[in-house]
Formats: structure tokens, sequence, C-alpha cells
């Protein structure tokens, strides 16, 4: 009898741990929950708008965590440039400040679209404020990140197809005017 029960409340422990496993979960979205495309996604711009990433269905874009008090926020230039060479061919680039990294994008949104139009003349579509990294990182960025080289600083990029799935990313030191930069975008146009 004995026996029996201590086999029993194993069997109950065990049932019971599970449930409460199930309950606990940090997370309940399977792998056929997860999306698969950035273009799944929705996020509003820097001033506050609500858009669809489904809007950029079918082109190639760029997806970058910028800084406006970095040592690399000079890549805004370079950035701009690739965005006009590629954008009427199906290109796009969208940024999403990022103050992850030592604190180098404090500024408010209004702070932010000031200072990339009025220093660098961006006229590429920016994104509010998001986390990549951590407890709070944006589900775009864990979508971006699955697979792929994380970002170590600010001025990382993702390179997504037409079909909204990462191809490859370029860490912050890749600079935009990299010719394998330019190499990935117009494999990915064609």
């Amino acid at each position: 009898m004995r026996n029996f029960l201590i086999a029993a409340s194993l069997k109950l422990a065990a049932v019971t741990l599970l449930l409460m496993s199930s309950l606990f979960s940090t997370s309940n979205v399977t792998a056929a929950d997860a999306p698969a495309s950035l273009y799944e996604f929705k996020t509003n711009t820097l001033e506050g708008q609500p858009v669809d990433l489904a809007t950029y269905k079918g082109k190639v874009v760029l997806v970058v965590n910028v800084a406006s008090k970095c040592g690399l926020t000079k890549q805004y230039t370079a950035l701009e440039k690739l965005y006009e060479t590629y954008k009427d061919k199906g290109f796009v680039i969208l940024g999403f400040p990022c103050n992850d990294f030592g604190g180098q994008e404090p500024g408010t949104a209004e702070e932010i679209q000031k200072f990339c139009s009025g220093k660098y003349n961006v006229t590429f579509p920016l994104f509010e404020k998001v986390s990549v990294k951590g407890d709070k990182i944006s589900p775009i960025y864990q979508f971006l990140e699955a697979g792929q080289q994380v970002p170590a600083w600010n001025f990382h990029k993702y390179l997504v197809g037409k079909d909204g799935k990462v191809i490859e990313s370029f860490g912050s030191r890749v600079v935009p005017e990299d010719p394998k930069i330019a190499a990935a975008i117009e494999a990915a146009l064609k």
C-alpha cells in the first residue's frame, strides 16, 4: 500500500508541475504562431501615427537601429544616399531610434525628427523609439534577430527581402557605403 501511495504522489506531483509550468510559461506562442514576415507587424511612426508594415510588402527593406548621439551617427548621411539611390527600384530604409547602447538616443520623438531632418536631411521613414535587446525588446527586433547576429551597438542593419524575411544582417561598423551592402540590395531587388 505504501508503494502505491508513493507512486500516486509522484504522479500527482508530475501532473501538478506540468500544469504549473504551462500556466506560468513566459510565452504561449508556438512556432506556428510566430510571425513569418516583417510585414505582419504594426508599429508607429516617430510622429505617433500607426503604420502597418504590410505597406512595404514587395519591397526590399533595410532596418536600422539609429541614434543621434553616437560616434556612428554620421552613417545617417550614407544611409540617406543609399535610400536615394535605390528607393525608385523598390527599396526602403526603416529607421528605429534606440536608446539601448550608452543612452545615445535620449531625445523625444520631436527632437529626434528635428535632428535627423535638420542635420542629415533624412527622408527615409523613422519610427518610434524601440528597444533592441533585453526584457523590453520590440517584437519587430525579436523577429529580426531570430537566427541572425544580434545588435551589439547602434546602426546595426538587417536586410529584409520582398517576402519579408531577413536575408542578411550587417554589424554597426559595416558602413552603408560598403560594397557588400549594395551588392546584397541589388541581388534582393532582382
